[in-house]
């Protein structure tokens, strides 16, 4: 699949059905990339659309499923309008390093090993008022671990916002921005070697649903 070279082969491949509930259109808006006037578009549209489609159906369908509606906030990001994002973190864009963000929110590249991935930054409504409540955005954080093939997550204040991230090499590493009386930085909740690692932390989660895969 060739990048798109005209508004219809643009459309064609925004019409692209990821799985389920999920199309590529709703992958490729960005506001640095609105706001900027530089296309969002992938250069390898096949990486982007199998790597996206991997994303959709073993992560965001279940949580579709399980929790009801998934809000995408940011999801692929070409390399342009990464490149962008860094080079104006003065102005808050705060976008991490393009290869870093290779096989991350940049789908269309493989990452340095030869990986293949997709992240997306998602708000789940389900989770949003129990969130501002006091519920622990680690809840969420344990449920997807205990439950689903992730590779990475990294959480954020505003309605608990977090990355979710699909790798063929999966890391299983949890971050979080969501930090003690604002004091900033990031803080580590797990990553395989940790004690916390490993086996069930259902009492985290009390009330979650179970899961529901398909």
């Amino acid at each position: 699949m060739r990048k798109p070279a005209s508004m219809k082969t643009l459309e064609k491949l925004g019409r692209v059905r990821l799985s389920k509930h999920f199309f590529m259109r709703d992958m490729l808006y960005s506001e640095i990339a609105n706001f900027e006037g530089i296309p969002n578009i992938p250069d390898d549209p096949g990486l982007a659309v199998a790597a996206g489609t991997r994303l959709c159906e073993v992560l965001l369908e279940p949580l579709h499923a399980t929790f009801g509606h998934v809000s995408i906030r940011s999801a692929f990001r070409s390399v342009a309008v990464n490149d962008c994002g860094v080079e104006n973190r003065r102005k808050g864009y705060n976008c991490a390093a393009t290869q870093w963000n290779h096989s991350r929110h940049v789908w269309d590249r493989l990452d340095a090993q030869g990986g293949m991935g997709a992240t997306a930054c998602i708000v789940v409504p389900w989770f949003v008022e129990r969130y501002e409540a006091g519920t622990s955005w680690q809840a969420m954080a344990w449920w997807i671990h205990d439950h689903l093939p992730y590779s990475h997550m990294e959480f954020f204040q505003t309605y608990a916002a977090f990355n979710l991230g699909w790798h063929e090499m999966p890391e299983r590493r949890i971050d979080s921005w969501i930090t003690p009386r604002g004091r900033g930085g990031r803080v580590l909740l797990t990553k395989p070697g940790m004690a916390n690692h490993y086996g069930d932390h259902s009492t985290e989660y009390p009330g979650f649903p179970e899961p529901r895969l398909s």
